[in-house]
């Protein structure tokens, strides 16, 4: 009996940590659907203001004329974002199977088009400052350069935590903290994905018509 009284009270307080772990990975994952909640109203707010000023041009320089000639290296840098999409979700089947050199390969690629994304939204808007389209020429050219900067912030955000998460991960291996890390990252930037996909439609396909 006496020697079966520790080897239970083993089994029980890891079985107790586990559970403790799944109730602390929930909460997390809780807490942050609410923090995207809130996201998507700050978007939903940008999004607005940017419908009721879409035609406010002030006699400057229209959508039309400006952006149409870049739509092409839009195209490009969306399809950088859908692609950086897939690369993550591959890292997140690397997580499931545990293999460590995979999800670090899979985030660095998937860095790697989050920063051509970025890349070509600042010569974007480098470009249209330069062309005399900058955010204080008319309140179209403000909304347009705070709803998609907005946007390229988060996205500069990620690729932040993306390097945290690739040192945490390289460092300390696939913890069960870690995975926890890498699903809400995931989270967060397939929900940037969406965003960029209501930005491309309603900013630059609906603006060139």
């Amino acid at each position: 009996m006496t020697a079966y009284e520790p080897h239970y009270s083993h089994d029980a307080h890891g079985h107790d940590g586990h559970e403790h772990h799944h109730d602390s990975s929930g909460i997390k994952l809780f807490g942050f659907w609410v923090y995207l909640m809130t996201d998507l109203l700050i978007f939903a707010t940008v999004f607005a203001t940017f419908a009721v000023l879409s035609n406010s041009f002030a006699g400057g320089p229209t959508a039309k004329e400006m952006l149409r000639p870049g739509l092409h290296l839009v195209l490009v840098e969306t399809f950088a974002l859908l692609f950086s999409s897939i690369t993550y979700g591959m890292a997140m089947l690397a997580t499931y199977r545990g293999d460590k050199g995979a999800v670090l390969r899979w985030l660095g690629v998937t860095f790697l088009f989050g920063a051509a994304f970025i890349s070509i939204e600042l010569y974007e808007f480098r470009h249209l400052i330069h062309e005399g389209a900058g955010p204080q020429v008319s309140a179209y050219w403000s909304a347009f350069f705070t709803l998609v900067g907005t946007h390229g912030l988060h996205v500069s955000a990620g690729l932040l935590w993306m390097l945290v998460l690739m040192f945490q991960v390289g460092s300390r291996g696939l913890t069960d903290t870690n995975k926890t890390r890498v699903g809400l990252l995931s989270l967060f930037w397939h929900f940037l994905d969406v965003v960029w996909i209501c930005v491309f439609t309603v900013v630059y396909l609906m603006g060139v018509l």
